[in-house]
């Protein structure tokens, strides 16, 4: 997702920062870690690199770039973290300081938002339709989302669902069934991006056939055969890869910036 460059000054790093705050409303968020600017560089910005995540090969890309700012969903600080600067943070904080680049990161504002966030843009990709009202939402924050497909068709099996995620987003998924659920068509679909596997019980109470999230731990497996409901872990990453460029795209042509989107990749 790219955008032409602004041939004029650009805008002010408090004016992008706005932009920002006024689409994703952090305000309404109990994070994990502070959302919005997290590391300040130069003062105007006329090109944006969007990515996943904060990481030093993000910010080597985007220093390549010649970019002013990075947008990304998991930044560098989170609660509880150890506030040392120092390995893996300080090569990070150095590189952005020293090439005067800004850093925004927005966590679950960007999880959220109902149409250019990461879980309104893996419904997207997925083929996956909202149901609307609050009951195509659920869990905290309602950053849940409950649909079916968006041709109003089912998926023939648990299997038939796994391959469709598998092919959409490009790699393997790990799939747990019910065997009281096989062979049975699916069309109520749960879906909320990252480490959601918490959600699943919440899932189920919304009336989700089947639960699409980043990632499985141990007791989401005996959950989903004792239930009855499909479980489906494609992977944090390519769960997320998709609100970041939407937002900065978006934002990008409200106020005439360049904008590339750079995914790192990550197996997790």
């Amino acid at each position: 997702m790219n955008e032409p460059m602004k041939p004029s000054g650009g805008v002010s790093r408090s004016e992008l920062l706005r932009t920002f705050d006024t689409l994703l409303q952090p305000e309404r968020f109990k994070d994990f870690g502070p959302n919005g600017l997290q590391v300040e560089g130069r003062a105007r910005i006329k090109s944006i690199v969007s990515g996943v995540t904060a990481s030093l090969a993000l910010i080597e890309a985007a220093v390549a770039c010649k970019a002013d700012a990075i947008f990304v969903h998991h930044g560098l600080f989170w609660r509880g973290q150890d506030g040392r600067v120092t390995g893996w943070m300080k090569q990070r904080l150095a590189l952005l300081l020293a090439h005067d680049i800004n850093l925004y990161a927005y966590h679950l504002p960007l999880d959220a938002h109902p149409e250019l966030g990461n879980n309104a843009q893996l419904g997207r990709v997925l083929g996956l339709s909202v149901v609307a009202g609050e009951a195509g939402r659920f869990g905290d924050n309602a950053l849940g989302f409950l649909g079916q497909r968006t041709d109003g068709a089912a998926f023939g099996s648990a299997a038939g669902l796994a391959e469709h995620v598998s092919a959409a987003l490009g790699r393997q998924v790990v799939c747990v069934e019910a065997a009281s659920a096989a062979g049975q068509p699916l069309r109520r679909i749960a879906w909320c991006s990252g480490g959601a596997q918490g959600y699943f019980e919440a899932a189920v109470a919304a009336g989700a056939q089947a639960f699409i999230t980043g990632e499985i731990s141990e007791p989401q497996a005996h959950l989903a055969r004792e239930m009855g409901v499909t479980f489906i872990a494609c992977g944090h990453h390519a769960s997320e890869r998709y609100g970041a460029p939407a937002v900065a795209s978006h934002v990008a042509k409200q106020l005439s910036l360049g904008h590339q989107f750079i995914d790192i990749d990550n197996p997790a």
